[in-house]
């Protein structure tokens, strides 16, 4: 009888615990509004709130990246913005030039406001948004540009930044980049053949060059030969009698090299040599404002043919930033749709993580009801059990 007793016992102590422990859950979910407070109320609906928040976590990540790569195409959206109405403004100065409307003081006056839109674009080039220079490709720590000036006045701007992109994850899949490559963004690349802007003879040889933009082209007479340098008499390139059809003419500067054809050459001066398709907005500038100021003695029939070139390069330059600035804003608009994209699917996996989490009150009222009355019998039927006597057990 023993036995059978602390049976008794021990099954409505159990009974009475798991009553206890049930209302205590329900009263939890009560209180919080959640049924899934821990992984035990629900394995398996908390694995799916694990994940969902997982998810939840990676789109804010790809959201925040998204918004820092926006914030730097934007800056620099400015930038290639601010550019255009610049070039815009030298094309004015030069037009005014070859019309007519200045005179030769009016012309170096012109050739100081070159220089500063020339200092401008220098200096925008060069910029830096959060601690990272922007146009330097996948080099950021480092100044893309070089700038080099002479009596204080920019005679070189030579780009040696990065010419690989530096891209981001901004989705699942998918990539961007938000810092660009400069050489890219103000550099033509569409090679033509070099036209000569002079009277010396030179044409242009049967090689591909790779001077880009322009070249001032120096043609000498020692007495025996001709010689040519494209680096300001730097060094000097013998022409053979006859000439050569195809002669390699080496800037020591810069390693470029320009093919000439030598075999008409019939008298010396300086002339340019203008390169289709392959000008940067600086050397542009540079020679630009150089032909302006007509620091090299040039006639004015001369002086008139690089004025008239020069529009058709500053042309082809406003037409590459329009293009890149429609690009950068193509950019930011695709970025912003995909954002939106990513928090829409932020929102529904909130409201999925919402939904499996949250208690159902009603229901959640009713099982608890049930709970206390199924607690109440189980004391009720305990208090009889544990009420009765050895006299009860013999009757």
């Amino acid at each position: 009888m023993s036995g059978t007793l602390s049976s008794i016992y021990n099954n409505v102590s159990l009974a009475l615990y798991l009553h206890s422990k049930e209302m205590a859950r329900l009263q939890e979910q009560v209180s919080t509004g959640s049924r899934i407070n821990r992984a035990s109320d629900g394995p398996s609906t908390a694995y799916q709130i694990l994940g969902l928040n997982t998810q939840e976590r990676s789109l804010e990540n790809y959201m925040d990246s998204i918004s820092e790569t926006i914030s730097t195409l934007e800056i620099s959206s400015i930038i290639i913005e601010d550019m255009i109405p610049a070039l815009t403004e030298a094309k004015t100065r030069l037009t005014q030039i070859t019309s007519g409307v200045y005179d030769e003081e009016g012309r170096k006056r012109a050739a100081d406001g070159i220089n500063d839109i020339l200092d401008q674009m220098a200096s925008l080039v060069n910029t830096k948004h959060m601690n990272r220079y922007l146009f330097g490709g996948s080099d950021t720590a480092s100044a893309p540009y070089a700038i080099e000036r002479t009596d204080g006045k920019i005679t070189s701007v030579t780009y040696q930044g990065s010419f690989e992109n530096r891209v981001i994850e901004v989705a699942p899949g998918v990539e961007t980049s938000a810092l660009y490559i400069g050489d890219d963004l103000f550099h033509l690349n569409e090679r033509g053949d070099p036209i000569f802007l002079g009277d010396t003879g030179a044409k242009s040889g049967t090689g591909t060059s790779n001077v880009q933009g322009y070249a001032w082209l120096t043609v000498i007479h020692d007495g025996s030969n001709y010689k040519l340098s494209i680096d300001d008499g730097a060094s000097w390139t013998t022409v053979p009698g006859g000439g050569e059809p195809n002669q390699a003419v080496t800037d020591s500067r810069t390693g470029e090299v320009l093919y000439v054809d030598t075999t008409e050459i019939n008298g010396t001066g300086v002339e340019l040599v203008h390169i289709p398709g392959t000008h940067d907005i600086f050397n542009t500038l540079i020679t630009l404002r150089d032909i302006l100021g007509n620091e090299r003695e040039l006639s004015e029939a001369q002086l008139q043919e690089l004025r008239n070139s020069s529009i058709d390069s500053l042309d082809e330059l406003s037409t590459l930033l329009v293009q890149n600035s429609v690009a950068v804003g193509a950019k930011i608009g695709f970025l912003e749709n995909l954002k939106d994209g990513l928090q829409n699917l932020k929102y529904n996996a909130e409201d999925e993580v919402t939904r499996l989490e949250e208690a159902d009150i009603a229901q959640i009222a009713i099982d608890l009801s049930r709970r206390e009355i199924l607690y109440q019998m189980s004391l009720s039927i305990a208090a009889k059990l544990m009420s009765m006597s050895l006299l009860d057990y013999i009757r």
